[in-house]
């Protein structure tokens, strides 16, 4: 009877264990970003609504685990690193090229979805936009291609031969190539640049000095992660020093900028969620196509474009997608 009583309670004692031992652990999702900020309001409440379509949400079914570069882009092969030995399912390379180049150096194994790469095909990510073939897949986000789009937008909103100010990234690894259309999108203008590159909030600061010095009769805003996460600080300048300033993304007319265009950012990270969320449920990067965006925004601040004295174009005033009052 004594043994009886002992197997039992031994077995008694070993239930909660095999309990334990049976409990599903939740995927974890890593984000790498090259930025300090964070994912914006726009692009979490975005992504999360994408990974909710299919079926994830967060602290519920999946756990997010995020590492920010502080645009110390050396930091990020040592990031993704963490990320991979901390076991995560999928990572998400966001804040440009420089997050998804790092995080492909550092696994061939672990599913990569990347956010915004101008030339995913170019760098050496995927094999081709349809059938991109290895761990990493994403969003082709057009970003930079657009940058002589912008200027002659600019242009166009404040047409004169007086030079346009061109703010760049130096670290940004296309860096050369972005300038070079940017040049070519001046020269068919008749413009003259005057380009600064800027790397933290100090020469930013400098380079409206300078900007305003010279007396540049607009600027642009070259696209990068980088400038994205100094969105505030740069619509302040611009405002400021009275600046008319063009943008990548729609969110930074709707807080004040003058004027963007470019694919539009919720939808970015809309479809990033919903990658994730496939490739959680089993579907491999591999066989995942990248996105392309079809749709483009112009968005133009009207209050803006009065405080700076502009009358914009009846060609661009119908043109534009959104127009901020």
């Amino acid at each position: 009877m004594r043994t009886a009583m002992i197997l039992v309670a031994g077995a008694v004692a070993f239930w909660p264990l095999r309990l334990n031992a049976q409990q599903p652990t939740m995927p974890i999702i890593g984000v790498l970003n090259s930025t300090s900020v964070g994912l914006r309001d726009e692009q979490a409440v975005a992504f999360h609504s994408g990974l909710k379509q299919t079926g994830y949400v967060d602290k519920q079914n999946v756990t997010i685990e995020y590492r920010w570069a502080d645009n110390q882009y050396d930091r990020l092969p040592g990031l993704a690193a963490e990320l991979v030995k901390r076991g995560v399912s999928v990572i998400v390379a966001s804040g440009g090229p420089t997050s998804a180049i790092a995080a492909k150096k550092v696994t061939t194994t672990v599913p990569i979805v990347f956010t915004t790469v101008a030339d995913p095909i170019g760098y050496g990510l995927v094999a081709s936009l349809n059938r991109p073939g290895g761990n990493l897949t994403g969003n082709a986000g057009l970003t930079s291609e657009l940058d002589p789009k912008r200027l002659e937008l600019l242009h166009q909103i404040k047409p004169s031969s007086g030079p346009i100010g061109v703010l760049i990234n130096p670290n940004r690894p296309d860096g050369a190539m972005q300038m070079r259309e940017v040049h070519a999108a001046a020269k068919a203008v008749g413009r003259e640049l005057l380009i600064l590159s800027t790397a933290n909030d100090r020469e930013i600061d400098a380079a409206f000095e300078t900007l305003a010095q010279k007396k540049v009769d607009a600027l642009l805003v070259t696209a990068d992660a980088f400038f994205s996460s100094k969105r505030t600080q740069l619509i302040s300048l611009a405002a400021r020093h009275a600046i008319p300033t063009a943008y990548q993304w729609r969110e930074f007319t709707t807080a004040g900028g003058l004027m963007s265009y470019g694919p539009s950012v919720t939808e970015v990270y809309f479809q990033t969620g919903v990658f994730v969320g496939r490739i959680l449920k089993g579907a491999q990067p591999a066989d995942l196509p990248v996105v392309v965006p079809s749709r483009f925004e112009l968005v133009i601040n009207l209050k803006t474009a009065k405080a700076l004295g502009l009358t914009v174009p009846r060609v661009l005033f119908s043109r534009a997608d959104e127009l901020v009052e």
